[in-house]
């Protein structure tokens, strides 16, 4: 199966896709596209009203091979728009697409076709993404669709944005396929994804696109001094693992470039230890290693564009389980950094683990920036639902510069209180601090201000509870599954963070 995507000014089939905004140009465009299509406009404005990723399939007039698909993006004309637009409008028509289509941008302003164009081929080619990559190998009998052989997507632009086009349909290529990996790694059942198969996939993707990994077992592991990261594995049979990435391109030179230090949370099953989970959702946790998932698509993506700068990531890895060993509620353990924990509740695991990879990564790495990114805490879901994951950061212009890196992508934050009240319930009596305040509220904010504690007061540190953006409700399964949100998101933050230096380091 392949799908080409060329860019041209000027339609080649038969066959168009034509997005439109719901704005004050929409009864004209569509009386335009009546006219040179031997429609009636006035059927077209009834029917067709630009809401959301609505669809009306038109046959020309003599013509039953050549469709034309009205796609809707709603009140806006922005990358996260077209992108949930194409991609759904893919996902559910591909039985019906021909295998050479145009989607037809050439009625947007030439200042945005570039972004439009990428959100366009991503959207496309995500759309065809399934999700069972585990079924029992036989193919399921269906309608042929859309890339089942070869097929083409031809973008048709302004002649002027044909160079930037281009560039942008290349680019959202990469993104697609990247995504496309760590979609199928967060859906993954927890038996085909521990944490010695997650370092393999992290091997394979490091090899593939092109940066460096070093992987730690449990040996290993115990010689360097991670011992919060085993406290929580001592519940499970399989060796936790301690990933460290690095992409470091040669060709920067002498180059000054601040190196942006990531760290994930790869908790690859979570029971909740001792202090154990409702069963009704559990089998959801095969999901709570979004935070390292969203790491590792950020180096790929980063690696295969091959873009001019540094990063370094940790990514501790995990299960959370029950038997004998596992840790307890009231156990104190000791961190990498020194700092010693009780554990108040064994189900706020992720901020333990992350304790040794952020303290590790700012020992050994010394990265200028500093960002976690993890599936956290239940409080940002009540919090911020499905719209938006949660920013915390005592830096004002790195909160800037991922939040507006949010709303590029469309991957979007919103900033969270990180005040000095949340952290006095912190306190233990038996140990430097507790892992879990034992209150109903705000606990998203506690847990960012004990991951505070691990990085040795870094200037220019972010915290991102990605909790309920990680796995949602999606047009691809019908229970929740993943989004591969933060690739986009890190990616975007990276590049624009050399061009214009926004963070103060």
């Amino acid at each position: 199966m392949a799908v080409k995507i060329t860019v041209s000014d000027k339609n080649t089939s038969d066959n168009l896709i034509f997005p439109l905004v719901q704005d004050e140009k929409l009864a004209e465009l569509l009386a335009d596209l009546a006219n040179q299509n031997g429609l009636d406009a006035a059927a077209l404005q009834n029917d067709f009203k630009a809401e959301p990723k609505e669809i009306l399939l038109t046959y020309l007039p003599g013509q039953p091979s050549s469709r034309v698909f009205l796609l809707g993006i709603g009140k806006k004309s922005g990358f996260s728009e077209m992108l949930a637009g194409v991609r759904s409008a893919c996902f559910r028509q591909k039985s019906k697409l021909p295998t050479k289509i145009s989607l037809d941008l050439r009625h947007f302003e030439n200042e945005k076709i570039a972004v439009l164009a990428d959100a366009a081929a991503a959207g496309m080619l995500l759309g065809l993404y399934q999700t069972k990559p585990n079924g029992n190998g036989k193919d399921e009998k269906h309608a042929p669709n859309f890339a089942d052989g070869d097929s083409f997507l031809e973008i048709i632009v302004p002649t002027a944005a044909l160079e930037i086009a281009e560039k942008a349909v290349r680019r959202a290529e990469v993104f697609a396929e990247v995504q496309k990996q760590i979609l199928d790694l967060v859906n993954k059942p927890s038996n085909k994804k521990t944490p010695a198969l997650l370092a393999e996939f992290a091997k394979n993707a490091a090899e593939d696109c092109g940066f460096s990994i070093r992987v730690m077992f449990r040996e290993e592991i115990i010689d360097e001094g991670l011992t919060a990261l085993l406290a929580v594995n001592q519940g499970s049979p399989n060796t936790p693992a301690f990933l460290v990435l690095e992409y470091l391109p040669e060709n920067l030179g002498e180059i000054k470039t601040p190196i942006v230090g990531l760290v994930g949370k790869g908790v690859t099953f979570d029971t909740g230890g001792i202090s154990i989970k409702p069963s009704s959702n559990m089998h959801l946790m095969k999901s709570d290693m979004g935070g390292a998932a969203a790491v590792l698509g950020a180096f790929m993506a980063v690696a295969k564009l091959k873009l001019p700068v540094k990063m370094v990531g940790a990514i501790p890895s995990t299960e959370n389980m029950v038997d004998g060993e596992s840790a307890k509620p009231g156990d104190v353990f000791q961190t990498y950094s020194g700092k010693t924990i009780e554990i108040i509740d064994t189900d706020a695991e992720g901020r333990i683990i992350l304790a040794d990879g952020l303290a590790w990564l700012v020992k050994n790495k010394n990265p200028d920036v500093l960002i976690d990114l993890a599936t956290l805490t239940g409080s940002i879901v009540r919090s911020l639902g499905p719209t938006a994951a949660g920013l915390f950061s005592q830096n004002d212009s790195l909160a800037a510069a991922l939040d507006r890196a949010g709303q590029v992508t469309g991957e979007r934050l919103w900033r969270m209180p990180l005040w000095e009240e949340y952290g006095t319930d912190l306190k233990s009596d038996v140990a430097d601090l507790r892992n879990y305040t034992g209150k109903l509220h705000s606990e998203a904010s506690s847990a960012a201000k004990f991951l505070e504690h691990f990085t040795a007061e870094h200037p220019a540190w972010a915290h991102l509870d990605i909790a309920g953006v990680a796995f949602g409700d999606s047009e691809f399964a019908s229970q929740k599954s993943a989004t591969a949100f933060g690739v986009r998101l890190l990616t975007e933050f990276v590049e624009r963070l050399e061009r214009i230096r926004q963070v103060s380091v």
